[in-house]
C-alpha cells in the first residue's frame, strides 16, 4: 500500500480525537511561549516589518480572519500582515520565478505564501523557498506530528513549509431541495441528467475545480496506482491518455446537462455556495468540512444546509505556509507563521462562526485556553490521498483544450 495512503488513513482518527478534545476558544490573553535568545533576535528584527502575504482571497471569512491576525500581530509584535489576494497561487509562483531569473535575491515582492501541492513542488524544485525554518518556530511543538505533514502531495516538505490546516473536498446541499444527495461521481451524473442545469463545479485551474477533476478521476480510472507515480511528458503521453480517458468521457456527458450546458462555470467555491442558496445549483463544493456551518452562521446559507462526502471518502490534503528565498521581511514572516500556529489563532480559525478550518495542532495544545467557542462536532471523512502533483498541470491543460472558453 502507498505510504501516503497509509498515513492519510490515520487522519480521520487523529482529527476526530482532536475535535472532541478542543473545548476552548482562544482568550485574548497572549499564548505563553518560552523565548529563546535566537527567537528573541527574530522578534527584535521583525518589529516594524510589513509581511506581504500572498493568499487566496476568495472567501470573506478567511479574509476577515487574516484582518484579525494582522491586528494581533501589530499589537503583540509590531508586525503588519498585509494580505495580497490572489485567485491562483500559481501566479505568485511565476512572479517569484521571474525574480529568480532576474537575479533578484533580496528585497522580493512576496514575504509569505499559502501553498500546497504542485505550487510547493514547483517552488521547491526551482529554489524559491527559504528554509528549512519550521524548527525555529516556538509553536512548532504544538503541531500534531501524527498528521501527514512531512509530505505535500507526495513531495517531502523538509521544513520548507509549515502546516496551517486540513482540507477535505466535500459537498454542501439543502435537504429541502435534494432529499438524497449522490454518493459517487456516477450517481452525480445521473442526478445531473435528472435535473438539467443544476450541477456544476468551479472552472479549473481554480483549486476547487481542479480538486473536482482529481476526485472524479480517482473514482473513474481503472489505474489509480499510476496517479501516485511521477508523470513525465511527452514520454508518458500514452499512459496519460489511457489513465485519464474515463474522466473526459464522463465530463463530455456531464457538461451536456450541467449548469449553462458546461459553457460557463462558477468562479470558485463562494459562487457555488451562492448558487446553492439561490437554488440554481443542487450542490456546492468546498475543501472545508465546516464550510456549511460557517456559511450558515454568516447568513449565506439556509440553516438546513448539510455537508457530506461521497462513499469512497474525501480528497484530503494539508495546506501550508512558506517563505520565499528572497523575502524582504523574513523575520516578520517567521513571527507571523509562528502566531498562526499558536493555540489561540488555530482555535479561532476552527471556530465555525468565523472560518471553521480544522486545526493541525495536537489536543494538548488547547488546554491553556479558557472561553468556549464553536468548533462544529463532525466526524472527519475517510481520506483519499492527493495524486502526484506532476499529473495536475497536464490534467488542467487537457481540460482547457477540451472545455476552456
Amino acid at each position: 500500500m502507498n505510504r501516503r495512503f497509509q498515513t492519510l488513513k490515520k487522519l480521520p482518527v487523529a482529527m476526530a480525537l482532536l475535535v472532541s478534545s478542543i473545548a476552548a476558544h482562544a482568550s485574548e490573553a497572549p499564548t505563553v511561549t518560552h523565548i529563546t535568545p535566537t527567537w528573541q533576535q527574530t522578534l527584535t528584527q521583525a518589529k516594524g516589518e510589513t509581511v506581504y502575504f500572498n493568499a487566496w482571497g476568495g472567501s470573506q471569512e478567511i479574509n476577515d480572519y487574516l484582518l484579525w491576525a494582522n491586528t494581533q500581530l501589530q499589537q503583540r509584535y509590531g508586525v503588519t500582515l498585509k494580505q495580497v489576494k490572489v485567485t491562483d497561487i500559481a501566479e505568485t509562483t511565476q512572479r517569484l520565478l521571474a525574480e529568480k531569473t532576474a537575479g533578484k535575491n533580496s528585497g522580493g515582492s512576496v514575504d509569505m505564501v499559502w501553498i500546497n501541492g504542485e505550487n510547493f513542488r514547483s517552488m521547491k524544485q526551482n529554489g524559491l523557498l527559504y528554509g528549512p525554518f519550521t524548527h525555529q518556530l516556538p509553536n512548532w511543538k504544538y503541531v500534531d506530528k501524527s498528521l501527514p505533514i512531512d509530505k505535500d502531495f507526495s513531495e517531502p516538505t523538509q521544513g520548507l513549509e509549515a502546516p496551517w490546516g486540513v482540507g477535505q473536498l466535500v459537498f454542501i446541499y439543502d435537504p429541502e431541495t435534494l432529499k438524497k444527495p449522490p454518493k459517487s461521481f456516477k450517481a452525480l451524473l445521473a442526478l445531473a441528467q435528472q435535473h438539467p442545469g443544476k450541477i456544476s463545479y468551479p472552472k479549473p485551474p481554480e483549486f476547487h475545480g481542479t480538486g473536482f477533476l482529481k476526485a472524479a478521476l480517482l473514482e473513474l480510472t481503472t489505474d489509480k496506482k499510476a496517479l501516485y507515480q511521477p508523470l513525465k511528458l511527452p514520454q508518458d503521453q500514452a499512459l496519460f491518455d489511457r489513465v485519464t480517458a474515463p474522466l473526459w468521457h464522463y465530463l463530455d456527458q456531464l457538461h451536456k446537462v450541467a449548469w449553462h450546458q458546461g459553457k460557463q462555470f462558477p468562479a470558485g467555491t463562494a459562487e457555488t455556495v451562492q448558487l446553492l442558496d439561490d437554488q440554481q445549483l443542487l450542490l456546492a463544493i468546498t475543501f472545508n468540512p465546516n464550510a456549511a456551518a460557517a456559511a450558515i452562521a454568516n447568513g449565506n446559507l439556509t440553516d438546513k444546509a448539510k455537508t457530506y462526502a461521497f462513499n469512497a471518502g474525501a480528497l484530503t490534503n494539508i495546506h501550508f505556509l512558506a517563505i520565499p528565498w528572497n523575502a524582504n521581511a523574513k523575520a516578520g514572516a517567521l513571527v507571523a507563521i509562528n502566531f498562526l500556529l499558536s493555540p489561540q489563532a488555530q482555535a479561532r480559525k476552527a471556530d465555525t462562526n468565523l472560518w471553521g478550518d480544522p486545526t493541525i495542532l495536537s489536543p494538548q495544545a488547547f488546554k491553556q485556553l479558557s472561553a468556549p467557542y464553536n468548533q462544529q462536532s463532525f466526524k472527519p471523512y475517510p481520506a483519499i490521498a492527493e495524486p502526484n502533483p506532476t499529473w495536475l498541470a497536464a490534467i488542467e491543460q487537457q481540460w482547457q483544450q477540451r472545455y476552456g472558453n
